[in-house]
């Protein structure tokens, strides 16, 4: 029988909320974001690349999300912990990139990233969390 102990929740909790950003991130670009280009003075060609970006980034959550809760399970922290470095890494860039160019482009919609910014900087610090177990706790014993 195959042991499928939760071995780091840091990584369960970034998996599951990563998945769900991809959903709502998926949802709120098709229902709320997207529609407002459909005005001719934008040209096909803006809008395309416009809507593919958008669906990456929701392509990009859940790939992090499948991979996350897989790590969540894994037994050897050595293994996993540049994946998760790296996925940190690139939400780190993408929080940088979403602030400055709102900066350069309207600093007065900076306060329209609030949500994102925070939702980043916790999804970022679970797994910093994640990356910061003791291998005692990782293999499920108490820390001493």
């Amino acid at each position: 029988m195959v042991n499928m102990k939760v071995r780091n929740i840091y990584y369960l909790i970034a998996g599951v909320l990563a998945m769900l950003f991809s959903v709502t991130h998926a949802w709120n670009g098709q229902s709320a974001v997207l529609p407002t280009l459909d005005i001719e003075a934008i040209s096909v060609g803006t809008r395309t690349v416009f809507t593919y970006v958008w669906h990456i980034i929701s392509g990009e959550n859940l790939v992090f999300g499948i991979a996350f809760i897989l790590m969540s399970f894994q037994t050897e922290r050595s293994k996993i912990q540049f994946a998760a470095w790296l996925i940190a890494a690139i939400l780190i860039v993408r929080l940088m990139v979403i602030i400055g160019v709102t900066s350069l482009l309207d600093v007065s919609g900076l306060t329209g990233t609030l949500m994102d910014s925070i939702v980043i900087i916790i999804y970022v610090a679970l797994i910093i969390l994640g990356t910061r177990m003791k291998k005692k706790q990782y293999d499920g014993q108490q820390q001493q």
